[in-house]
C-alpha cells in the first residue's frame, strides 16, 4: 500500500499517523544512537584541555573536516524541510538549495581563513581581537545564543513530527516526548564528547545522508527511464491534477518578489555569519586545511541539493501534496514519506535513521557552540576577567549544555508543526544581520571600533528579531484548507504589521549601517592592534597551532 493511501484509508483511523513498522523503525534508530554514543564515549577519553573540548584538539584534516562541516550543515532543514518545499512549491522550494550553497562561496573567500588565523575558540575571539573584550564579548555571545536557538527549534520541531510519523505516536503529548528523548541525547552528546565525539558523528551522519539520498535519488529517476525532464513534468501534472497548481512555475510560495530577495540575501549572507559553522574552522590545524574545508563542503553540499530536486519532486508525484500536509510532520514528512513508497519499511527505516541523525548531530554541534560561547566568554572573560583555568571553563561549558538542552527542549515543543526550512531561515537573517557586518568590518576596515561593533550586532540583532515577532510567521497567515491551521506559529491571533516573512532585505542593511555609523562617531581605535591583526590573518603567524595532546 502507498503512504498516501496508507494515510487516507479509514482502516488505518485509530493509528493514522503511523507509517512502514514502529518496530522496524525503533530497531534502526536504536542502533545508530548506539553506535554514535559509542563513539562519542570513545572520542571524549581525550577532553583532557579546552582546545580538546572546544576544538577537538585542532587536530582533524581539511577533508574530514569539510565532510562534517556538511553534516553540521545538512540539517534537517536541509534534508526534510527542503524536499517538503520543493514538493508543494516546486520552484519556490528550490530556491532554498540555491541559497543556501551559494552562501558558500561568500564564506570561502571572505571569512574562513582569516578567521582560523585570527580566532582561538569562538566567533567572538575575532570579533574583540582589536576592540575592548568586555562589552564586544558579551555581544557577540548573545548574537551566538539567538541565532543557536532559532537553529535548535528547527532541529527539535522536525525531531518531534518525524519520530511521531515513524513511531505512530498521534497527539501533541507524543511529539512533545519525543522532542525530549532527543534533547537528553544530544546533550550526552556534548558534555562527554567535546567538539571531537560531535566531529565525528557529523562525519558519519554526513556520509550516510549524502549515500541515502544519494540513492533515493537514483531511485527516483529509475522510475522515471532516468530522464529529469518526464519526472518533472509528472510531478507538475499530477499537482494539478490533485487540484494545486504548476510546479514549475514561480509564485507558488513567494507571491512578493520583495519577499523573495529578503529570503535570498538571508540565506547567502548567512553561512559566514553562523557561529556554529565558524566554530568549525579552529578545528583544523593551519589555514591551508580550513580553505580545503570549505572546497570540500561545497561540493559534498552542492550534490545533495542537487538531491533535494529530485527528491522533491519525486514526493509530489509518487505521494502527494495532500498525503504530505495530511502526514504529522506536514511538508517535513516528504522524503519518509517517499522512502516508504520507494522501498518499504526497510527504506523508511533507514532513510529516517539518517534523518534523526541529522537532528541529533547538527543539534549537537549547535549546543556546544552556545556553550562555548558562554563559558570562553562570557564566564572566562567576563566574570573571571581572563583567568579560569581550562578545566573550569570546560565545567562550564558542560553546565551549559545542560542549560541549554533544556531551553532548547521547551523551544521545539512551541515549533512543533513548522516549516523548518523556514526556521532556519530566519536564523540565517539573525546571522546575517548581527554577525556577518561586525565580522567584515573587524577583518577589513581600519577605522572600526567598539562603538561600531557594539551597534552593529546589537542593531542588527534586535532589528531582526523585531520585524520576526511581528511578521506573518509568528501571526497573521490564512488557514490552510488541508491542514485547517494557520502556518503562522500562533493560532488565530494577528499582530503583525511587517508584511515580509523574512526581515533580511531591511535588518542586514541597518547592521551594515549602524555598524558604519558608530564607528565614524567615535574617535577610538587601535591601529597597531588592526596592524598586529591583519598580518595574523593574511599569514597565519601567531594562529592558534594544533593541540599536542
Amino acid at each position: 500500500m502507498s503512504a498516501a493511501a496508507l494515510l487516507a484509508a479509514p482502516a488505518f483511523a485509530p493509528a493514522a499517523t503511523t507509517v512502514g513498522n514502529p518496530a522496524i523503525n525503533i530497531g534502526i534508530f536504536a542502533l545508530f544512537v548506539v553506535v554514535t554514543l559509542a563513539i562519542v564515549i570513545r572520542a571524549s577519553r581525550n577532553n583532557r584541555s579546552a582546545a580538546e573540548y572546544y576544538a577537538g584538539g585542532r587536530a582533524f584534516t581539511g577533508r574530514q573536516n569539510g565532510i562534517a562541516i556538511a553534516g553540521d550543515y545538512l540539517s534537517a532543514a536541509s534534508f526534510l524541510g527542503i524536499a517538503g518545499a520543493i514538493a508543494i512549491n516546486g520552484y519556490d522550494g528550490f530556491l532554498y538549495s540555491i541559497g543556501f550553497l551559494v552562501a558558500w562561496l561568500v564564506a570561502l573567500l571572505l571569512v574562513a581563513e582569516l578567521l582560523r588565523n585570527v580566532g582561538k575558540y569562538t566567533m567572538a575571539d575575532v570579533l574583540s581581537f582589536r576592540l575592548r573584550q568586555r562589552p564586544v564579548r558579551i555581544a557577540a555571545a548573545t548574537s551566538t545564543l539567538v541565532v543557536s536557538f532559532f537553529y535548535l527549534l528547527a532541529q527539535m520541531a522536525g525531531a518531534g513530527g518525524l519520530v511521531a510519523l515513524l513511531l505512530g505516536i498521534d497527539g501533541a503529548l507524543g511529539q512533545r516526548l519525543v522532542i525530549v528523548v532527543v534533547g537528553v541525547i544530544m546533550i550526552f552528546y556534548v558534555i562527554y564528547g567535546g567538539m571531537k565525539g560531535t566531529t565525528w558523528v557529523q562525519i558519519i551522519k554526513a556520509v550516510l545522508l549524502i549515500i541515502g539520498a544519494g540513492i533515493m535519488t537514483l531511485w527516483v529517476l529509475g522510475k522515471f527511464g532516468l530522464n529529469l525532464s518526464t519526472l518533472l513534468g509528472d510531478a507538475t501534472t499530477a499537482s494539478q491534477s490533485a487540484g494545486g497548481k504548476d510546479l514549475m512555475q514561480p509564485g507558488l510560495q513567494y507571491k512578493n518578489p520583495i519577499d523573495f530577495i529578503s529570503l535570498s540575501m538571508a540565506l547567502v549572507l548567512g553561512t559566514a555569519g553562523l557561529p556554529h559553522v565558524l566554530m568549525r574552522f579552529y578545528t583544523v590545524p593551519t589555514s591551508r586545511e580550513a580553505r580545503r574545508s570549505v572546497v570540500w563542503a561545497i561540493w559534498l553540499i552542492g550534490i545533495f541539493y542537487l538531491f533535494t530536486l529530485v527528491l522533491g519532486f519525486g514526493a509530489a508525484d509518487l505521494v502527494g501534496s495532500a498525503a504530505i500536509k495530511a502526514a504529522p510532520g506536514g511538508v517535513n514528512s516528504a522524503a519518509p514519506l517517499l522512502a516508504f513508497e520507494l522501498g518499504g519499511e526497510i527504506l523508511l527505516g533507514i532513510i529516517s535513521a539518517v534523518a534523526f541523525a541529522t537532528i541529533l548531530a547538527v543539534v549537537a554541534g549547535l549546543t556546544i557552540t552556545a556553550s562555548a560561547s558562554l563559558s570562553h566568554d562570557i564566564y572566562n572573560t567576563v566574570v573571571k576577567k581572563g583567568t579560569a583555568t581550562p578545566e573550569e571553563e570546560v565545567k562550564v561549558a558542560r553546565i551549559s549544555a545542560l542549560v541549554l538542552g533544556a531551553v532548547a527542549i521547551i523551544g521545539g515543543i512551541f515549533a512543533l508543526g513548522q516549516n523548518i526550512a523556514f526556521l532556519v531561515a530566519l536564523a540565517f537573517a539573525v546571522a546575517a544581520s548581527a554577525n556577518l557586518p561586525t565580522i567584515l568590518y573587524s577583518l577589513f576596515w581600519k577605522r572600526f571600533n567598539t562603538r561600531g561593533a557594539l551597534w552593529s550586532i546589537y542593531g542588527g540583532l534586535v532589528s531582526a528579531i523585531t520585524l520576526i515577532v511581528f511578521s506573518p510567521v509568528v501571526s497573521g497567515k490564512a488557514i490552510d484548507p488541508v491542514t485547517k491551521k494557520s502556518p503562522s506559529m500562533l493560532q488565530e491571533v494577528d499582530f503583525h504589521w511587517f508584511p515580509l516573512d523574512n526581515p533580511g532585505i531591511v535588518s542586514i542593511p541597518l547592521g551594515f549601517l549602524l555598524g558604519w555609523l558608530g564607528t565614524v562617531t567615535s574617535k577610538e581605535y587601535n591601529a597597531a592592534k588592526y596592524a598586529e591583526m591583519e598580518v595574523r590573518s593574511l599569514t597565519g603567524h601567531g594562529a592558534e597551532g594544533a593541540s599536542t595532546h
